[in-house]
């Protein structure tokens, strides 16, 4: 059974599964941080996106909203089934035809979830020119804000050096990192200003 299923996205913290309630379009929060993003990491209109990890679609609709060429691609079908109508057609469940002609890969809250092993293999398909990654980061064992504990998929937990170097060992050069983006995740920074990373990549 797909554990980002119904209970993941909808009722995360009352099932265990995650820190997700009643996931839903929030236009407010998810166009500034598409506003951030394409300002940080100089996104073009002529510039192609793909948001991998892309759930039910609002970052895509977000990104397309302000003019941006973006698709999605997840790997939970519940999500998949369930993402925004403006943007159905746009978010697939396999990887998009597009794939190796991306300029750039967003993938926000995502690389935590994946084994490394699957990760090497992503990458290995070159999918995009430019890569930004927002983690959670950690030590031991355990993610520096605890919230980011309680979600039951997080497989890897470790520190902004570990990752720089995972992505050094994948030919992926950190061309800039940082503990914090203003306008994404503000809410952690405060509290915990090193709870996760920022990082921009390049072959």
């Amino acid at each position: 059974m797909d554990i980002y299923d119904r209970d993941y996205y909808e009722r995360g913290i009352e099932t265990g599964k995650s820190c997700y309630q009643n996931y839903r379009w929030v236009p407010e929060l998810t166009i500034p941080m598409a506003m951030t993003m394409i300002d940080y990491l100089s996104i073009k209109p002529q510039h192609s996106i793909l948001d991998f990890g892309c759930a039910k679609g609002y970052l895509v609709k977000a990104f397309r909203w302000l003019n941006r060429e973006c698709y999605g691609h997840d790997t939970s079908k519940y999500a998949i089934d369930n993402c925004d109508p403006e943007v159905k057609g746009l978010c697939f469940l396999d990887n998009p035809h597009r794939t190796g002609s991306f300029d750039f890969c967003i993938a926000k809250d995502v690389f935590e979830h994946i084994p490394l092993s699957r990760l090497k293999e992503f990458f290995e398909k070159n999918v995009a020119e430019r890569y930004f990654a927002v983690i959670p980061l950690g030590k031991d064992g355990k993610f520096f804000a605890p919230a980011n504990n309680l979600d039951v998929t997080h497989v890897n937990c470790m520190t902004e050096d570990e990752w720089i170097q995972f992505f050094a060992d994948n030919y992926l050069g950190c061309e800039r990192f940082t503990h914090r983006i203003k306008g994404i995740k503000d809410s952690y920074y405060e509290k915990y200003p090193t709870g996760h990373g920022f990082f921009t990549l390049c072959r």
